[in-house]
């Protein structure tokens, strides 16, 4: 099943809109984007408040198709996003930049580059702020391109085609799927996780020119029908974490700064035992002080909690319900104390308290969002 077949075969419903109440005093801005066509595509702006995780809507920008995926800058005045009339057809889409209003939280179009592939379905910004790469999920590449001073964006700089497929999944693994790319702690390196092809695809990154070039070491398997997904490197930049979309699992790879190299090591499954239904991951994401982990299971509807060693080895804390349908994607607030659940398919965005051993307790209702594909927070 292709990755467009599975992520719009959910019923849409229309978000709810709130009315704006008064700001809390201690918050932070993050923005959702609305995984759809038409007037039901846009992104959003929402205050979290950091006493009682409670959201507030603050704006939100229409005219978008399909934003399946979001970044911001580093210096938090830029956002970029997907741009697709139809995600996964035929036509190259694009990725498109955006002026942002730290104030009202609004956006402004600077312009649109082409993403040189099909189903983008990952953005970043480097350390710099001056490339962004994306990932083609359809076409099996990745794409860098400069950004200029005033946030747009120049045409891509370096087109890195995958070839080959895993083959263990001939439904899914039939070529290559390139899922997600990430940039390395040291801003010197870029890994795209290929689903594919079951492997991690490693490229040195120079932010001066948004050019990416292969590593000596330039594909790291993953376990056969892995499938990885999404990516994340613990704070200290020992270990690459990839969320595994076919079998199920998080695993850790070693990660060496001086050449790049990735070397894998365990694999801990995302579902508790006995569980027989079907389910794939989505997204993963680290608390700042390094100690927990947390996964997306869309299926079983849950949030997977891991404890993390001293060594990077995963433990396995527990699972929370994710309040709603198909957890996507995933958010932690710097200080470490919140984490929020996009619930595509369930059109719903929930929000945890994060305790000290790790485990999450609900603050209320989801907020009603129509299919929350991606969460960015407001550097």
């Amino acid at each position: 099943m292709s990755l467009y077949r599975l992520l719009t075969a959910p019923t849409v419903a229309v978000a709810m809109l709130l009315p704006t109440a008064s700001l809390p005093a201690a918050g932070i801005t993050v923005y959702v984007s609305s995984f759809s066509a038409g007037e039901k595509g846009g992104i959003e702006a929402l205050q979290l408040c950091l006493d009682k995780g409670q959201l507030t809507r603050l704006a939100r920008t229409g005219g978008l198709e399909n934003p399946f995926y979001i970044a911001i800058s580093p210096d938090r005045r830029f956002l970029y996003s997907v741009h697709a009339v139809a995600f996964g057809g035929e036509d190259d889409e694009e990725v498109a930049a955006y002026a942002i209003d730290k104030t009202s939280g609004n956006l402004t179009l600077l312009n649109r580059q082409s993403a040189k592939g099909t189903a983008t379905c990952y953005l970043e910004v480097d350390a710099t702020g001056r490339t962004l790469l994306a990932a083609n999920y359809s076409s099996g590449s990745v794409v860098a391109f400069p950004v200029r001073h005033d946030g747009s964006l120049g045409e891509a700089t370096s087109f890195m085609q995958h070839t080959g497929g895993s083959q263990v999944d001939p439904k899914r693994q039939s070529g290559p799927y390139a899922h997600s790319i990430i940039v390395s702690p040291g801003n010197r390196h870029a890994y795209a996780a290929d689903l594919g092809l079951d492997a991690i695809l490693g490229y040195s990154l120079d932010t001066a020119t948004a050019e990416l070039k292969r590593l000596e070491k330039y594909a790291t398997a993953s376990a056969p029908g892995a499938g990885p997904r999404h990516l994340t490197f613990s704070p200290g930049g020992e270990n690459l974490y990839t969320i595994d979309e076919l079998s199920n699992t998080v695993t850790r790879y070693e990660y060496l700064a001086k050449d790049g190299s990735l070397t894998r090591h365990e694999s801990i499954s995302t579902l508790p035992a006995g569980f027989t239904g079907t389910s794939y991951c989505a997204d993963l994401k680290i608390t700042p002080d390094g100690k927990f982990l947390y996964g997306t299971n869309r299926g079983h509807d849950s949030l997977v909690i891991y404890g993390i060693g001293d060594d990077g080895v995963l433990t396995l804390i527990g699972f929370e319900p994710s309040l709603g349908k198909g957890p996507q994607n995933l958010l932690i607030t710097p200080d470490g104390q919140w984490l929020l659940c996009a619930n595509m398919p369930g059109n719903s965005l929930a929000v945890f308290r994060i305790g000290p051993d790790g485990t999450l307790r609900a603050t209320g209702d989801p907020l009603e969002i129509t299919m929350p594909s991606c969460l960015r927070l407001l550097p």
